[in-house]
């Protein structure tokens, strides 16, 4: 994994030299500092994915096109987790009716990604939380609302949201079944 990191500040630096910009172009771009994208390509930091896409954007490339020239990983072009390599993941004891299950994301953890499915159980209750994380939730049956600072979402099945998990915000299931979510934290 660690060849792959190293592999984006790379990819970085080709693409930045094949079009003929400067690191302090690609910063100005980008919004971060000269500093930051030499420590990137350098592999001596990873970006988080926000960053990483405004840098990729800066670089005016398709996110597509920059990881199709990306090392790969163990020879293959992805990466799967199994379903009995899953884990509960065990959170505040205020939480009544919530369960957190880890399914991917060790793999791509210095990239600052995570997925987890959530199930809110009817009536559960807990108070609102802040992470510091963008937050994707994509309902895979059940509905919900979801309280995004003084917001109220109504989620069903099949729809999804996105927001900055540094909002308060707590899922609460008022229907008669349990809802299930997939959730995927984008750390910052």
């Amino acid at each position: 994994m660690e060849d792959y990191l190293i592999g984006i500040g790379k990819r970085i630096k080709e693409i930045r030299k094949g079009g003929g910009k400067t690191i302090n172009d690609i910063a100005g771009k980008a919004g971060v500092t000269g500093g930051l994208i030499s420590r990137i390509e350098n592999g001596r930091t990873i970006p988080s994915l926000p960053v990483l896409l405004k840098i990729i954007s800066s670089l005016e490339t398709e996110v597509t096109d920059f990881f199709n020239g990306m090392p790969q990983v163990n020879g293959a072009n992805y990466i799967v987790s199994r379903k009995e390599e899953n884990s509960i993941i065990e959170k505040e004891d205020e939480a009544v009716g919530f369960s957190y299950t880890y399914i991917f994301g060790k793999q791509l953890s210095s990239l600052g990604f995570e997925s987890v499915l959530l199930e809110v159980a009817p009536g559960s209750k807990r108070d609102k939380v802040t992470t510091d994380a963008y937050e994707f939730k994509y309902m895979l049956s059940g509905e919900c609302y979801y309280e995004i600072g003084d917001d109220k979402v109504l989620l069903k099945e099949g729809d999804s949201i996105f927001f900055d998990g540094r909002i308060p915000h707590v899922p609460v299931n008022r229907g008669g079944v349990t809802s299930k979510m997939l959730v995927m934290y984008f750390f910052i």
